[in-house]
């Protein structure tokens, strides 16, 4: 287990180290449909997130692509995207409930599971740049979040695969 992708769990989202590893060993749908995750996706503030929008997608744009160029180069990761754009396009989707989260796991199901844990706290931290720090926490709390669900359904999806 993934030591740093855990400890950035706690450092951006409402979780003790326990309950992280507790979340991460569940079923994705249960995890999906418990009290815990709501009220933590509940308790994101979407108007900030919505209004900051712009930033958002300068940082994403800035970073995602040496972002992406790791992924590929140093982890292995075969398909990354062109550009940052879809990801971009997808915050504002589902900021604007017109994306799920359940697409977002389908997207996410050809990355190895090793992969997608090392580049956790990268992507997380791909807002350490940003200078406003209520909007930088804001923003790496709802990546974290997102990316909770990832590591869940990566976890599942190996277990799934080691048993059958």
């Amino acid at each position: 287990m993934s030591s740093s992708v855990i400890s950035t769990f706690t450092q951006h989202l409402d979780f003790s180290e326990s309950e992280i590893e507790a979340i991460l060993s569940t079923p994705l749908n249960q995890v999906l449909n418990s009290p815990e995750l709501k009220q933590e996706l509940e308790s994101l503030d979407i108007n900030l997130l919505r209004e900051t929008l712009p930033t958002a997608g300068q940082v994403l744009a800035e970073n995602l692509p040496p972002f992406y160029n790791w992924l590929k180069h140093e982890l292995g990761v075969k398909r990354v995207p062109d550009s940052p754009d879809h990801t971009t396009k997808w915050v504002i989707g589902f900021l604007n409930n017109q994306e799920s989260i359940n697409h977002l796991v389908e997207l996410h199901r050809p990355v190895p599971h090793a992969a997608l844990e090392q580049a956790v706290p990268r992507l997380v931290g791909l807002f350490d740049g940003v200078e406003d720090i209520k909007v930088r926490q804001e923003w790496e709390k709802a990546v974290a979040a997102l990316c909770l669900v990832l590591v869940v359904d990566a976890r599942e999806q190996e277990k799934i695969a080691t048993v059958g």
